[in-house]
């Protein structure tokens, strides 16, 4: 894994997979890039039109309740958010950004020190996230969990892992 450093746009809790993913897309929008697209359009039509690649996402508790929909994650993926650190995840949400392949940190201090606009680094080979000139621990990903992430999922590592790729 890597280091990552982006702009954080922070949510509070119970921030649902509707409004990530706005449940009147879900089956009209097919494609990958047109779900990035109209990520978070019911949340913040700010970050759906100004996010960036290597963004990062900090939310409350419960981040991405609601529906099992994957697009939840996906529009995310695809619009290039380096990573979400929130206080905590749905469970299947939690599941689907592995996945996805998409990086996840349960860390509830970073997210109390945190605010919107400021610019956060994430040094996941030593488990450290730093902030407003503080230094936030989390555990490590196991070596499987990892190689979801580096090979951008579930399907593309079971491809690598198979020789498929």
């Amino acid at each position: 894994m890597a280091v990552v450093s982006g702009k954080v746009w922070k949510y509070g809790d119970d921030v649902n997979t509707d409004v990530i993913f706005p449940g009147k897309y879900t089956y009209t929008i097919k494609e990958r890039s047109e779900m990035a697209k109209v990520a978070c359009e019911d949340l913040d039509m700010d970050f759906n039109q100004n996010a960036k690649a290597g963004d990062i996402i900090v939310g409350g508790k419960n981040w991405g309740c609601g529906s099992s929909r994957e697009q939840a994650v996906s529009c995310i993926k695809e619009r290039g958010i380096a990573a979400i650190i929130a206080k905590s995840f749905a469970r299947i949400y939690y599941r689907n950004c592995f996945n996805e392949g998409l990086a996840i940190i349960v860390c509830p201090e970073a997210v109390e020190a945190i605010e919107m606009g400021d610019t956060v680094e994430i040094d996941f080979d030593n488990g450290l996230i730093k902030a407003n000139g503080k230094q936030f621990s989390f555990p490590a990903y196991p070596e499987f969990v990892q190689g979801l992430i580096n090979d951008g999922g579930l399907i593309p590592h079971v491809k690598k892992s198979l020789g498929l790729d």
